[in-house]
């Protein structure tokens, strides 16, 4: 469940564990003064194998050999080999 930071108009500042569904707190409960929701950046941490930029990188083709083969022996016969 994440945890949303809050401020009061009279700068009281608290944190309260909230659910995606539950409803914003409109004041403060020290003072009761109309809160709002403090934005901030957040912290990421990528730990373990699959976080580098080459993991996603698209595989060579190694079959590039049978494209080639397969150009050829489908080509039109030409006049001179009838």
């Amino acid at each position: 469940m994440p945890t949303y930071e809050y401020k009061c108009e009279a700068e009281h500042h608290f944190e309260v564990f909230q659910s995606f569904q539950d409803k914003a707190i409109d004041t403060c409960p020290e003072c009761g003064a109309p809160a709002r929701k403090v934005y901030s950046n957040v912290g990421v941490v990528f730990k373990g194998s699959g976080f580098y930029k080459t993991d996603s990188k698209a595989k060579p083709e190694a079959k590039s050999e049978t494209k080639s083969e397969s150009k050829t022996e489908s080509k039109a016969p030409t006049k001179s080999e009838n």
